[in-house]
């Protein structure tokens, strides 16, 4: 008998994207087990891939499946023998890949990060006896008595309207005179918002009983939110963290210590892929954030990979948010997630002021009506008062002072801005400075601002306002808590820090501007940047939501968060657009793409939109949208697969010598939310 590895080599290339058979050398026959990293030869040795070992069976006669007829390649090299792939891990990428046409490689780069020697030395001499301590079960508090007990201990699954405050966590656990805590752990961990406390409570219940927990937030401030709420709950040694911010080093030891024993993952898209021992919870927090979508091939939604997840592993699954997406909204209405709101928790007080007379002044200058104005005054005497606004820098844009001609970069073309008062024009887009600019129209050298940004808002909010601190926080000066002490925080969308206890008051300006933006999802988009933002008030604080009226600001008022959402995904349906329909995004040449929407069939539910032309390197690119039914997933998804795979498969070497292929024919993405975004 001979023993044959069947491994997934680590190729972007569709057409090597299935398992190949290796005969294991006698050497490594007890150390070569599934997961490993080896080193095959390809064709005839000449050139190395590197692959992960599948599975180990026995090959020759009276084997399963019978003797291979010809004679296998010896695997060349077992690079390590720690398992770095969990073959949950690998089900799950074998799975996600097959759903969005991909290849089961590229999904493995997302959840296994390189090599790490002394990570996996320290692994290796780890004390296989150890026992991490114990975590009492605490109760899930705002939600009823064993309401998401229940659907915890029963494996269901739900959309949670998240607690629409901050709490104040409980005392910490007595500290383990062995566990050393993480060195950017916080100080003071008093004050969460809501829905970390909530989903710390149910990941404590869940490794109560021995069984992993993996939860993905959208950014770092939400990740600290977090994991300080754990804290509170949880032993340090039984929190292990997957984000963008750790280095390889770092995520390969919390991908061992994940394999080890039963813990709670968290992080940011790739936190959906820790391997888990006994998977018990799957949760996301605001799973509508633009965070969540995966920049790299295959392009797969973390909310995607988090119910593949659930379907294979049966844990619990839970979706928390203020502002609900529509996805989640239609599986809410398919009755696939339950719906679950909290008790009688203190919502928001928001005050629309779409019909309110303006301020006069400073506080007219900064958009603010006069009611909102009197009660951020009043508030910012004895706290921190909150102002969201939509864009970063002075001026949202700059124009000719003496023609009015709005001003662009002489690069790229795209529109110049000035991130602060006097400051030098740069591009927005290239970010290139345009030291010395002169109009095209007019030749005249004089710019100013039109619009407002943050620090032009913060400047007259500081005249508005004297004697009080001005806090700036967008994305070039990142802010995680301010304190609770008097101060006006001017923050762009997303990136409002949060303070203990609460902003006192907040003011959310430029609705109208961000709404006016185009795009499938620019509704859903700003509702959540109001809600999370409104949220960080104290419970009973007043929140102004100036110069919008109509049904969102309805939503808002009453907090019927549910509502838009069903309304807009109602208009979905009517339009055949996602989420009511998923669709098929192809890209190549005209004869390309119009194969490969022949080779559909029938399956598509509504005409097919395009092809139409599209920018492109390559010239004659044309784009395709196909739209079809959920039911029909599978069968698309391989038949595009397929089509992709012929098309490479055929690419001929480039003439005069080169030995580059040309670029492939045909590109297919599932799911593609970039025909869709803002425009």
């Amino acid at each position: 008998m001979t023993t044959v590895a069947r491994v997934v080599l680590d190729s972007p290339l569709p057409q090597l994207d299935r398992l190949f058979d290796y005969r294991v050398p006698a050497e490594h026959e007890d150390t070569c087990v599934p997961g490993v990293r080896v080193k095959v030869p390809l064709r005839t040795g000449a050139r190395m891939s590197d692959a992960y070992v599948i599975e180990v069976v026995e090959d020759g006669p009276g084997a399963p499946g019978g003797a291979f007829p010809g004679e296998l390649s010896a695997i060349e090299t077992l690079v390590s023998p720690v398992p770095v792939l969990a073959p949950e891990i690998w089900t799950l990428a074998r799975a996600v890949a097959d759903r969005a046409a991909g290849v089961a490689s590229d999904v493995l780069r997302l959840a296994v990060p390189t090599r790490q020697v002394r990570v996996e030395k320290a692994w290796l001499a780890r004390d296989p006896d150890h026992v991490p301590p114990p975590v009492e079960a605490p109760a899930v508090t705002g939600y009823g008595p064993g309401v998401l007990e229940g659907i915890l201990t029963a494996n269901q699954r739900a959309a949670v309207a998240a607690i629409p405050h901050p709490v104040q966590l409980p005392a910490p656990p007595p500290a383990d005179a062995e566990a050393e805590a993480p060195a950017d752990a916080p100080a003071d961990p008093a004050w969460v918002p809501g829905w970390a406390l909530t989903l710390a409570e149910a990941a404590a219940r869940t490794l109560a009983t021995e069984r992993s927990a993996v939860i993905a937030v959208p950014d770092f401030r939400d990740l600290t939110d977090l994991e300080r709420a754990l804290h509170a709950l949880v032993p340090a040694e039984r929190v292990v963290r997957f984000d963008a911010k750790q280095s390889n080093g770092q995520r390969a030891k919390a991908l061992l210590q994940a394999r080890t024993h039963p813990v709670v993952a968290i992080g940011n898209r790739t936190a959906m892929y820790a391997p888990a021992t006994d998977l018990g919870l799957i949760a996301m927090w605001d799973d509508g954030d633009a965070s969540f979508i995966e920049p790299r091939a295959p392009y797969v939604h973390t909310r995607d990979v988090a119910l593949v997840r659930a379907a294979q592993s049966g844990a619990a699954l839970l979706f928390l948010s203020h502002a609900r997406s529509t996805d989640v909204q239609r599986l809410v209405e398919l009755h696939w997630l339950d719906d679950v709101t909290p008790l009688r928790a203190a919502v928001p007080k928001v005050i629309p002021t779409a019909q309110q007379v303006s301020a006069e002044g400073f506080a007219a200058q900064a958009r603010i009506p006069s009611s909102a104005w009197r009660a951020a005054r009043e508030a910012s005497r004895t706290g921190p008062v909150l102002v969201q606004v939509a864009n970063p820098g002075f001026g949202t844009g700059l124009v000719c002072a003496d023609c009015g001609e709005r001003a662009h970069c002489r690069v790229c073309g795209g529109p110049l801005g000035s991130p602060t008062h006097g400051a030098v024009p740069q591009c927005r887009f290239c970010g290139a400075l345009a030291a010395g600019y002169r109009c095209p129209t007019c030749g005249g050298g004089k710019l100013k601002a039109v619009g407002q940004g943050a620090q032009r808002t913060a400047d007259e909010l500081g005249r508005a306002f004297p004697g009080t601190r001005i806090i700036v926080a967008d994305g070039s000066r990142p802010i995680d808590e301010v304190p609770a002490r008097p101060a006006v925080v001017v923050a762009t969308r997303g990136a409002e820090p949060s303070t203990p206890g609460g902003y006192a008051c907040v003011l959310l300006l430029d609705g109208e501007k961000m709404l006016g933006r185009e795009g499938l999802r620019v509704q859903e988009e700003v509702l959540r940047f109001w809600t999370n933002a409104a949220a960080k008030g104290a419970p009973g604080a007043e929140a102004y939501l100036v110069g919008i009226g109509g049904s969102l600001a309805t939503a808002m008022a009453l907090w019927r968060l549910d509502t838009p959402a069903h309304d807009e995904l109602v208009d979905r349906r009517e339009l055949m657009f996602p989420p009511a329909v998923r669709v098929a995004t192809l890209t190549g040449t005209e004869e390309a793409v119009t194969a490969a929407v022949e080779a559909l069939g029938e399956a598509p539910v509504g005409p097919v939109l395009g092809p139409v032309p599209v920018d492109d390197p390559v010239p004659g690119t044309v784009r395709a949208i196909v739209r079809f039914p959920y039911a029909h997933g599978t069968e698309v998804a391989a038949t595009l697969k397929a089509e992709v795979i012929r098309r490479s498969s055929t690419r001929r070497v480039l003439p005069g010598g080169n030995r580059r292929r040309a670029a492939p024919t045909l590109r297919a993405r599932l799911d593609d939310a970039e025909p869709f975004a803002e425009v």
